[in-house]
């Protein structure tokens, strides 16, 4: 099978027409029809190297939604014509502790779908079928993508960090992690509440289900809290006042990372063990949690907000993106 893509030929560079051939599908793999894909922040970190695992040419797009068109030897779970989606993982060992525990996501042999291969801005994909998940009927192609990268990661990290319901949840940051962590937290019946920067981004974190928005100066503190929460996931990528954060949490909550700051955290012992409180991180999710996670999307009416573009405005909408131009996800259709 030709496929033919937008690819950054080397560092930096903008997208340009790539065509290659497609190596004869294995056992497990799968041959996907790409119908549309979501463009995150990685696929650009990606595309300039900054986390060294770069190889080009490389075709970016990890939040792929499409239909089977083929199916290797060993794959009973789909068939030609299911619409699937695809994440940020394409692989695992599939032996190890934490594979044969359902833990796929966290095998130190790992694979990123743009990382070890080629990824969703093209015509069409090849993957490991066990990677490509099913897509309930409810959800609609164009805002499926971003569920299956941004979705899972906050999803998961609240999940991981002990979410149920009936719960006090604090959400860091409202952008394409943070609008889908309060849809989730606030359907799943709990209350949300959430930290932002921006006046306007507090009122539609409260359309989305939030029950209460506390403004924070950027760069400064939040105020001292009133209420205590039990978890507070931080979607935000720049250094704050962790410390601030985690005295919002109450005893034995939680503080769960989804973004990743650049700078390392400082936060004193004390408050800490003084109140049993956790920090965790979580990253992405195991295909027994995007599977959970596709179900809650469809039964609870999770939807991002997301701005479409034709695949050959690639460049223009990755701009778009880096320029935090977007609210809050774009999706490039083919």
């Amino acid at each position: 099978m030709q496929i033919n893509a937008l690819a950054a030929l080397e560092k930096g560079a903008p997208l340009q027409a790539f065509s290659f051939q497609a190596a004869p599908l294995k056992a497990f793999d799968c041959a996907i029809k790409v119908m549309a894909c979501g463009i995150c922040h990685s696929d650009i970190h990606m595309i300039h190297d900054d986390w060294d695992i770069s190889r080009y040419p490389l075709v970016p797009g990890h939040e792929v939604i499409g239909e089977v068109v083929e199916v290797g030897s060993q794959v009973t779970h789909l068939k030609t014509g299911d619409r699937v989606g695809v994440g940020w993982q394409q692989g695992a060992c599939m032996q190890c502790r934490d594979c044969l525990k359902g833990h796929q996501n966290l095998c130190d042999q790992a694979e990123g779908l743009i990382v070890s291969g080629y990824g969703g801005f093209a015509d069409y994909m090849v993957v490991d079928s066990r990677f490509a998940f099913l897509l309930p009927e409810g959800i609609s192609t164009e805002s499926a993508g971003p569920i299956l990268c941004g979705g899972v990661t906050v999803y998961a990290g609240l999940r991981n960090a002990g979410m149920g319901s009936g719960q006090e949840i604090g959400v860091i940051g409202i952008g394409g992690l943070g609008h889908l962590a309060v849809q989730f937290a606030s359907r799943l019946g709990n209350r949300v509440t959430v930290f932002t920067t921006s006046a306007d981004k507090a009122e539609f974190a409260t359309q989305l289900g939030a029950h209460e928005a506390i403004l924070v100066p950027p760069g400064g503190s939040p105020p001292l809290p009133v209420n205590k929460l039990n978890i507070i996931i931080n979607t935000a990528n720049q250094a704050l006042d962790w410390l601030g954060y985690v005295n919002y949490l109450d005893s034995n909550g939680t503080f769960v990372f989804v973004g990743m700051p650049s700078e390392p955290l400082t936060i004193p012992v004390t408050p800490l063990t003084s109140k049993q409180r956790r920090i965790m991180g979580s990253e992405i999710g195991s295909p027994a949690m995007i599977t959970e996670m596709l179900d809650v999307v469809e039964k609870f009416g999770i939807q991002p907000m997301v701005e479409l573009f034709p695949l050959a405005q690639a460049n223009e909408a990755l701009q778009r993106v880096l320029d935090n131009k977007v609210r809050y996800r774009a999706v490039l259709t083919v």
